[in-house]
């Protein structure tokens, strides 16, 4: 078992030196983003930091995890909707996440040519520092509403309008930005019926901008960004590009897998690089060019410093 334990770590301590000389050695970087990387933040659906902020949701109708409390609440009357769905992008949208995992994957690729593809939509990357132009959020935003419909193609920031939901349900919020609650408060289950948020344009109910069905808006900074993205793969074809994925499991792997896979085996300069936790490898055509890191994504950004 000790032996075992050596060669697993003497592999893994290979691989990440390999993955240091391709990033020093690289014309550009892609990064492609999935939800691991989140999770290794410390962005996690369930357990203490669910049980923190719906404590009422969790005793009236038994939910056990926010993810699937997403669902459920569709059911429910607009008010108790949007209480829950306030409390659900403020913590994942408008607070930082407890670990630094995105800034540091940022002070690894600073001063590189770099561009990011995610299916995340808690927008950590542009709070870490990484530049608004060089991101593509493929799968939505927290941060934004749409018409439920949609009537027409248009996005809305929803900042304002969340921070009063969440502080008309009983919360505080601190200087730093983190939700709190106060000590004795009673938590409302309910937002003012002033607070729903309906479309400017045809009064129907707003929904969230997250691709779920053939109803989500890409609008106009959608495409801009899918443009910069394609421009940026059209600039750097044939270069020494490492495609680094991290934390990308198998929900969509037609956004981010399967192209950087495919891209890695045309374009001979190409290395691909996977960090994941229990999942972490490549098909055999690509195997030269590739490294492969089983692990917590953030444990691996640490030993790259």
């Amino acid at each position: 078992m000790n032996s075992s334990f050596t060669e697993q770590n003497n592999k893994t301590a290979e691989a990440i030196a390999r993955l240091k000389a391709e990033i020093e050695a690289a014309d550009a970087v892609v990064i492609g983003a999935g939800a691991g990387l989140s999770t290794s933040a410390g962005f996690l659906y369930t357990g203490e930091r669910f049980e923190k902020y719906f404590p009422d949701f969790i005793r009236k109708y038994r939910f056990e995890d926010m993810y699937s409390g997403g669902f459920q609440v569709m059911q429910l009357p607009p008010g108790e909707l949007w209480a829950y769905w306030s409390r659900y992008i403020y913590i994942n949208r408008y607070m930082d996440p407890p670990k630094p995992v995105y800034r540091e994957l940022f002070e690894l690729v600073k001063e590189k040519d770099y561009f990011v593809l995610t299916t995340n939509v808690d927008h950590c990357f542009q709070k870490s520092g990484f530049d608004k132009h060089r991101l593509f959020y493929t799968q939505g935003d927290y941060g934004l509403w749409q018409c439920s419909r949609p009537c027409h193609q248009k996005t809305y920031d929803n900042e304002e309008t969340v921070r009063s939901m969440v502080l008309a349900q009983g919360f505080a919020i601190a200087a730093d930005g983190a939700l709190t609650v106060p000590e004795g408060a009673a938590l409302q289950m309910t937002v003012p019926v002033e607070l729903v948020p309906r479309c400017p344009a045809c009064r129907e109910p707003m929904s969230m901008n997250l691709r779920a069905d053939d109803t989500f808006v890409e609008d106009e900074g959608w495409h801009a960004a899918a443009q910069r993205y394609s421009d940026f793969l059209r600039r750097h074809s044939g270069l020494k590009v490492l495609f680094l994925e991290a934390g990308v499991g198998w929900n969509t792997p037609g956004i981010i897998k399967y192209p950087f896979w495919r891209m890695t085996h045309e374009w001979k300069d190409a290395v691909y690089a996977c960090l994941n936790y229990s999942e972490a490898y490549a098909p055999d055509e690509i195997a030269a060019r590739s490294i492969c890191i089983d692990g917590d994504i953030g444990e691996i950004l640490e030993q790259l410093k």
